[in-house]
């Protein structure tokens, strides 16, 4: 038979020949799609670990999501009210002394969640006195909770601007505009030191930039004011229903500032601030 091309066992070779060579290639896909659905699973906070588990990535300093994925559990569990959780108290006072600011205030904020715990008490109080502001804010809210009011100051000055102040000598290569939103770790600032390396100033705190103290190209020194933050919406809130615990009259003004309100002021921050302002009154007038 003359071979032509219209040869059955030939045309049968050919297609088997094509599914071994594309065999490899399938295995590979396949491996590739099984592998990232497993980093994702195994990163994926959503994922419900065992006490083992929580144990270890307590721990797990070098893989701070790891950390992170354990505090969210645990803080999910003392909300369920778990008596469980006691066992890693130890872990996460160890925790709140951490170089990672991260793991700090997020402690901070599950120690509020159980303010029968000396042992958080004791902690929260080093906390509030802590270099980061996003770290004393959550320690200060954790306070309240304990009827301490050693954070007091740091929650009235959350209704305040808050102060970012040059890292080091320099000229601004570049800064945000006054009125833009931002969130923590934003970059704020460039600047440029005489040794031409450049320095990054990120914001401490979500917010606002209110006011600039300095613009592009001018010279400043270390601890010179660059610019104000306003707080975001939710720490506004967060602390002026902390206030309405344990505020006191001297704190009176930075709270009706936002009751009386501009129009820029949510109607829910109104609201509260009207409630804290009478709150602090009421408690003042006993006091009397």
């Amino acid at each position: 038979m003359s071979d032509h091309g219209n040869n059955p066992a030939v045309n049968v070779i050919a297609a088997r020949s094509r599914v071994r060579g594309s065999g490899p290639i399938l295995i590979l896909a396949i491996l590739f799609v099984v592998a990232s659905f497993l980093a994702w699973y195994f990163t994926w906070f959503g994922r419900g670990l065992s006490d083992a588990e929580i144990s270890n990535y307590l721990i797990d300093e070098k893989r701070p999501r790891h950390v992170q994925h354990a505090l969210l559990q645990i803080e999910q569990r003392m909300e369920r009210g778990d008596p469980g959780v006691r066992k890693w108290y130890p872990q996460l006072v160890v925790l709140s002394g951490s170089a990672e600011t991260e793991f700090r205030l997020t402690v901070a904020w599950l120690m509020g969640f159980d303010n029968q715990a000396k042992e958080f008490h004791e902690a929260l109080l080093k906390l509030v006195q802590d270099a980061e502001p996003i770290v004393r804010r959550n320690a200060a809210l954790a306070l309240v909770r304990f009827n301490d009011n050693a954070g007091r100051r740091e929650l009235v000055s959350v209704l305040k601007p808050y102060i970012v102040k040059a890292p080091a000598d320099g000229v601004i290569d570049s800064m945000l505009r006054e009125g833009s939103q931002i969130s923590r770790g934003a970059l704020l600032v460039r600047i440029l030191p005489a040794d031409g390396k450049v320095v990054e100033v990120r914001a401490p705190l979500s917010g606002m930039v209110e006011k600039l103290a300095k613009e592009n190209g001018a010279r400043l020194t270390k601890e010179d004011e660059l610019l104000r933050l306003n707080s975001d919406e939710a720490s506004v809130w967060e602390a002026l229903r902390g206030l309405s615990l344990i505020g006191e009259a001297e704190d009176l003004q930075a709270v009706e500032v936002y009751a009386a309100g501009s129009k820029s002021v949510a109607p829910r921050i109104k609201e509260q601030a009207t409630l804290t302002a009478k709150a602090i009154k009421s408690r003042s007038n006993q006091k009397q």
